[in-house]
């Protein structure tokens, strides 16, 4: 009796979610029809199968398949899986406040989050976690760890800590507290300049309101122009975007719009008055791991004329998905309608072959110093040169056709491309790394290092205090600290290579050096660190005069 009231529930939602995605075009459809059908496989499936059936686990992969037959971002999302969404997007979860990582079997701490309760009761960065609750840690699979440490605002952990030259545990007693998830993951002005940079990494409730804080501290220390770093960011909350663009953009202009299959869908969204950053020179940083919303302010800058857009071509994702809840806690997201930019263009690929399409095939990938402002000739050169080097490394399935690349011109009549993301104003690569880099950085021995050899920071705190623009300036690792380095790494096996090494050298220094200040001070220390030798943002800081060239220009 049990197992039909189970199976009529699972019958229930499936019929549900058939009705929401399968709403008849032709009046000759008929979705009951089709439910019939799936009832009847299942209640066959369950009678006779051999062994014991778990209807939710074959009706979640009913599901699936359904989605899967249409674009490549209608998904399911379990009701575990939606816990992470919902602390993702809603910008905060409950815990103790730790950034952590798994080194030999042990969690160490990163850092302790800014004012969080593990700051709060003195736990420091190269701490280990020994026990949670009396219970041993060693040893505990790193999806274990925030199962173990988060939970309800209020409630008590205790973890025992092993610190460096202390040969006791240290015994913690911690409440639990709201922390905060940060979407601007940093924000400085450049060192000895008046540049400031802005770092999104995703799209979520709080976006918008941390980009504007971020301005106005960086304008009270200066700065004039701002480089907007949307590389790797994935998107998230389309009104996010929206309200990030618009401040940046003047009353009345298009910012992004919407067209779906039902009229509903069909979304128009426009800058209002006296935006914050309307008149700060703008440049956009963007890569292939830029998509959807940070592809929606992207293309509003460049096609409204309001800044550049500099890296290389972004995702291509130009689908607007709604998530529909269901009654146990999960939720299914579908696929409603496209959207444009203010040029008409619909940035979405191809995405025919789901695995080449996640393979980032079809993006339209230009020259080092390529400008899509030149000819449009020399742009079509370009492509065809790439077309010719992509068949002869016999990537046939690559080839971009040019005759089907659609032209749009932005409000100066600059020409811009679609079909495929966004196409930058001036294409610069990212630097590549080798084996060893690559090597060095999935074994995590550069916190081996930190932990080991530097004693977690110690006498460089002592040194600089709280200075970290001298840190900034005047730290680096001399050849004795490299030595030890190299022995760490060889220590866990990773192959050296001193031709290799010589390549990414200025790199792996720059992540020692980025590693410390991490510990130390915070992400936002490790990011300009970071970004001295980037060359991207190093390229950017140089073309703020034809940002501001094309802005006047479309203002005439």
């Amino acid at each position: 009796m049990q197992k039909k009231h189970f199976l009529n529930i699972g019958l229930i939602a499936l019929g549900l979610i058939l009705g929401l995605l399968i709403q008849p075009v032709i009046s000759g459809d008929n979705i009951y029809d089709q439910i019939k059908r799936l009832q009847e496989v299942l209640s066959t499936v369950v009678k006779n199968y051999v062994d014991p059936v778990d209807t939710q686990k074959i009706s979640e992969a009913a599901i699936k398949g359904m989605l899967n037959e249409l674009d490549p971002h209608s998904v399911y999302i379990t009701s575990e899986e939606m816990k992470q969404v919902d602390e993702d997007f809603q910008g905060s979860f409950d815990g103790i406040g730790v950034q952590f990582d798994i080194m030999d079997d042990t969690i160490v701490v990163i850092s302790p989050i800014a004012g969080g309760p593990s700051e709060n009761v003195g736990i420091q960065s190269g701490d280990k976690i020994i026990k949670i609750d009396n219970e041993n840690a060693v040893g505990i699979n790193r999806d274990d760890v925030p199962k173990k440490l988060r939970g309800p605002k209020g409630t008590k952990v205790t973890v025992d800590i092993k610190r460096s030259n202390n040969p006791e545990l240290l015994h913690f007693e911690i409440i639990r507290d709201k922390i905060p998830l940060y979407t601007v993951d940093a924000s400085f002005i450049v060192d000895s300049t008046d540049i400031g940079v802005i770092v999104v990494n995703r799209f979520a409730a709080t976006t918008h309101e941390e980009l504007v804080d971020a301005a106005q501290k960086l304008s009270q220390q200066g700065m004039k122009k701002l480089i907007l770093d949307l590389r790797g960011n994935p998107g998230g909350f389309l009104n996010q975007a929206v309200m990030m663009a618009d401040e940046f953009l003047p009353g009345g202009d298009t910012i992004v719009y919407t067209k779906g299959r039902r009229p509903e869908f069909d979304e128009l969204f426009t800058s209002t008055q006296g935006g914050l950053l309307e008149n700060i020179p703008l440049i956009v940083l963007v890569n292939a791991g830029s998509a959807s919303a940070s592809e929606i302010v992207s293309g509003a800058i460049q096609d409204l004329d309001r800044g550049l857009i500099v890296g290389e071509t972004s995702f291509g994702k130009g689908l607007v998905q709604r998530q529909y809840p269901l009654s146990d806690g999960a939720a299914f997201r579908l696929t409603i309608a496209r959207y444009y930019t203010p040029s008409g263009r619909s940035i979405q690929r191809p995405y025919k072959d789901k695995t080449e399409y996640r393979s980032l095939v079809g993006r339209i990938e230009l020259q080092e110093g390529s400008n899509i402002g030149t000819a449009l000739e020399n742009v079509k050169k370009e492509i065809a040169a790439e077309n010719a080097k992509k068949i002869k490394e016999g990537k046939k399935n690559e080839v971009i056709n040019i005759d089907s690349i659609p032209i749009y011109y932005t409000r100066s009549r600059r020409t811009v491309l679609g079909g495929g993301g966004i196409i930058p104003d001036y294409i610069v690569k990212s630097d590549t790394l080798t084996n060893l880099t690559v090597d060095l950085r999935r074994n995590r021995i550069y916190y081996e290092y930190y932990d080991k050899y530097l004693n977690n920071g110690k006498e460089i705190k002592e040194k600089y205090g709280e200075d970290f623009t001298s840190f900034l300036r005047n730290w680096h690792p001399t050849q004795k600290m490299m030595n030890d380095f190299r022995k760490v790494a060889e220590e866990k096996d990773v192959k050296w290579n001193d031709s290799l090494f010589a390549i990414d050298q200025q790199f792996i220094e720059t992540e020692i050096k980025g590693t410390i200040a991490r510990s130390l001070w915070d992400r936002n220390a490790y990011v300009q660190i970071y970004y001295q030798n980037d060359k991207q943002l190093n390229t950017a800081k140089n073309l703020f005069n034809e940002a501001k060239k094309i802005a006047e220009k479309k203002s005439k």
